[in-house]
This record gives structure tokens, sequence and C-alpha cells, in this order.
């Protein structure tokens, strides 16, 4: 078995650049066992190379019915299975094949750019709504992503506190009722989206036929839960860094060395396989540590292999819009505190975000 480390997924406040357990876990080898937050025993990659390979192995897939028997669903924070809910996040091989493709052209470089204009006109119009000193992290960053994709989707404009609203309410500690409830919320946001055209109609009509419009709803619902949970998170280093530890290039450093997404969402081991010399039995939990290996040098802010993040294109095109409009609108913005004190809350796997983030948008 590899060797065990201080808990990975414990909930702990740090200072914005201050090391977290990725040097312990890549000097405890390139699998590293631990404690998963569900209990039993889960595997950690922390090697790059080893970390691309499973990725694209078809021994490991990512459908929770291929989880630990004794997990918990909703202590675990798992999605349903593929055969309950088909989705991106779910699907394996062909059928994962099939509804990315389905996705691809409405997500495209060439689609997000031709968005530009009105993505860095919406960051202009909420950036200049704000006065004083004001704490980015309290709802700019939240709001932005999430008018950004509402508007692309087809969610009317007047809807868009909902949808801050139902975004809220999913880091709440939940059960069935309460799941149910924010997939309701969601719902009726897709089916708004639907009424209106945009590309949740696009998607529909590209859509494999097997796929229900409840299972559209929950696939509009991960596009838009999506987009803001991860944007947000990178938003908020990225400004500190455009601020308070400019460089060439804020965006890029600000994904390689804050990731928004701390590991890989859960992956499974369908049989009995061998990593690093380490036997890892079926239904064994399996995460890659993308924080500690883009600390190292490497590079997996969006994931790698099929299920890369389909998302990539337009985040960064969000990011850069913000940079673009601090620098242009906003020459004498400044953090309101030292760069230094900023803290961050990492979550285990939910990912990394700033507590609060201080700026004078006006210096």
């Amino acid at each position: 078995m590899g060797a065990e480390v201080l808990d990975p997924f414990a909930t702990t406040i740090r200072l914005i650049d201050e090391p977290g357990t990725a040097e312990a876990l890549r000097a405890a080898g390139p699998v590293v066992r631990a404690e998963a937050p569900a209990g039993g025993p889960a595997w950690i990659v922390t090697d790059e190379e080893l970390a691309r390979r499973v990725c694209s192995d078809d021994r490991v897939v990512k459908d929770p019915a291929y989880a630990p028997e004794t997990w918990d669903r909703w202590r675990a924070g798992l999605e349903p299975t593929a055969a309950e809910q088909p989705s991106l996040t779910t699907l394996d091989g062909p059928a994962h094949a099939a509804l990315r493709k389905a996705h691809a052209p409405v997500l495209s470089a060439r689609r997000v750019q031709a968005w530009g204009d009105r993505i860095t006109q919406i960051a202009r119009e909420q950036l200049a709504a704000l006065d004083g000193e004001v704490d980015l992290m309290a709802d700019f960053t939240t709001r932005y992503p999430l008018t950004v994709v509402c508007e692309l989707l087809g969610v009317p404009a007047d809807r868009v506190d909902q949808a801050v609203a139902a975004c809220a309410r999913m880091h709440d500690d939940y059960g069935p009722a309460q799941f149910a409830g924010v997939m309701g919320a969601f719902a009726d946001l897709a089916k708004a989206a639907l009424e209106h055209g945009g590309v949740a109609a696009e998607l529909r009509d590209r859509m494999p036929g097997e796929i229900t419009e409840q299972q559209l709803h929950y696939l509009l619902f991960g596009i838009m839960w999506a987009s803001q949970i991860t944007t947000d998170a990178a938003l908020g280093f990225l400004v500190a860094r455009a601020l308070g530890k400019p460089s060439d290039d804020p965006v890029r450093d600000a994904l390689r060395q804050h990731p928004p997404a701390t590991y890989t969402l859960w992956r499974f081991t369908r049989t009995e396989i061998e990593l690093a010399g380490e036997r890892l039995p079926a239904r064994a939990p399996l995460l890659v540590d993308i924080a500690g290996i883009n600390a190292a040098g490497g590079d997996l802010t969006f994931g790698a292999g099929p299920h890369y993040c389909i998302g990539a294109q337009l985040a960064q095109l969000e990011l850069r819009a913000v940079v673009d409009v601090l620098a242009a609108d906003f020459p004498q913005a400044r953090l309101a505190v030292p760069y230094e004190q900023l803290r961050r809350v990492d979550r285990g796997v939910q990912g990394s975000r700033l507590v609060e983030l201080p700026v004078l948008l006006r210096g």
C-alpha cells in the first residue's frame, strides 16, 4: 500500500501562497493512499505522466456506479450514476464521446471568441457598478460568470438572481430532498433558456436521440454550475495576482499556481489495476492532484484525456476580459490589504477559493 499522509481533504484556511499538502503528497510517492471523506481508502496520483495515463485509461471510469459500495452518495457528494442521469462528468467511452460531440461546436474556440466583446461588456458593467472598497468574492466572482453563461444559454437576465441563489445552495449540506429542490430551481432556469433560444436550444437540437427533456435540464444545470464554481474561484486568485503580484500572463500564471479544482473529480477503477507498483482493487476511488502537479511544473488545470474540460476556452476568455477591463477602466485599482495577507480556504475535493478579496477599484 502507498504511504498515508496528512489529511489532504481537511478544510483549512491558509495564506494565499502558503504551501498546502501538495509537497507532502509528492514526497510520499506517485500514488498515495489516504482516508476518503466518505470512509475507506482512496488513492491520489501525484505524478504528471502517470496522471495523464490514468485520465485516458479505460479501466478507470467516472461513473459513480463504480464507487465503493460502502459510500453514502450524499456524504461523498456524488452525482447520480450515468444510468440515472447521463452527463459529461459521469459518462465514459462511446456514450461520453457522443455527448461531448454534441457540446463541442457550441463551446469551440471560434464560437467563444465571437462572444468576446459581449463578455467584456458584462465584466465592464458589473465592475463599474461597484464603488469604494468592495469584496469581490462576496458577489462579483459568482455573478459575473453566471451572467455570462445564463446569457449564452438563453436564460433571461431577470433570472440571474435565481441562478446565484441556486448555486449558493449547492454548497449546503444536503440530502435527497434538498438536492431535489435545488435541481428544481435549475430545471426552471433550463426551461426558461430553452424557451428563449440561444445555446440551450441549439444543444437540444444536437443531443443524441435518447436524451430526454429532463436529462437535458440536468445537462444545462451542469454547464451553469461548472461555469460558476470554477470561474468563481479562478477570478479571485486572478485579480489578487493581477493587482498584487503582476506578471506578463496573469491568466496563465493564476490558473497554474492556483487551479480552481485542487483535484480532479472522483474516478473509480472498473477492475483491479496496478499503478506505479501499487495494487488497487476494483471500485477503488482515485483522484489526480492537480494543484500538486501544477506546483511541480506541470499543467493539468483543465484535466487531460477524454474528459478535458470542455469549457476551458470560455473560462479563459472570461478571465482575460476581467484583466483587460481592470487595466483599461481601473488603472488605479489596488488591493485594500497586502497581497501576502490574503487568505484562501482549501476544501479538499471541493477546491480552493479566497476567503475575501477587498479591492479599491478606483485607488
